[in-house]
């Protein structure tokens, strides 16, 4: 799982070398975040932008550590190409949520890579369920980290975009099913348990119990 993959070494040091600069240049840092105003006005390249800025060194290490931890069981599966694919579907599904939600909210800003994160984390507990994390398997923590998140966004908990990492947990859980249909004949409980806040969240939006 701790393998360090060439792909990886190239989105951490994207993340790494574009916050950085965000850091230094805060004209730079404001032209690419995410920004609700903004990309409704047609600034759409925020949508990916965003995802390769960080709040500070600390924001930008714990997302690249928890990529560095779960990015090679998702490479050693499905390969190279469909990592990155998996990478950047999750960071879009995670800022259309929060577009969605936010979508009358034109100051709403948010920056990180947890959306994309997120998404492979998501895929690593698909393609491997009882994938070990703090102790806890995989799914019982995929689970949890998404019913938490639902709960950080009807409570608005902390200066973290929720909506993104469920977002992005989304696009993961989406693209492995769509790239290794096999799951749904050797996982189809656990694509079933993980799918369970995804369809709470649908309910409580639908009932209008999510605000």
């Amino acid at each position: 799982m701790y393998n360090l993959d060439i792909v990886t070494i190239v989105v951490i040091a994207a993340n790494t070398i574009i916050s950085f600069k965000g850091f230094d240049d805060r004209l730079f840092f404001e032209r690419y975040k995410f920004n609700v105003g903004n990309i409704r006005r047609g600034d759409q390249v925020r949508m990916i932008s965003s995802g390769f800025l960080h709040a500070d060194i600390k924001h930008l290490i714990f997302n690249m550590f928890t990529l560095f931890f779960f990015a090679h069981p998702v490479i050693d599966k499905l390969g190279n190409f469909n990592f990155v694919l998996i990478y950047f579907a999750s960071l879009i599904f995670g800022n259309l949520l929060s577009l969605y939600f936010h979508k009358d909210e034109y100051w709403y800003s948010a920056i990180g890579a947890s959306g994309a994160v997120t998404g492979v984390l998501y895929s690593a507990i698909l393609l491997d369920p009882n994938l070990s994390i703090n102790f806890i398997p995989g799914y019982l923590f995929g689970i949890g980290y998404l019913l938490f998140s639902i709960y950080g966004m009807k409570k608005r908990i902390g200066n973290i975009g929720h909506d993104a990492h469920f977002g992005g947990a989304i696009g993961g859980y989406v693209i492995t099913l769509i790239l290794m249909p096999s799951l749904f004949q050797t996982d189809l409980l656990y694509i079933g348990l993980l799918a369970i806040p995804i369809i709470i969240l649908f309910v409580l939006h639908k009932t209008g119990k999510l605000n």
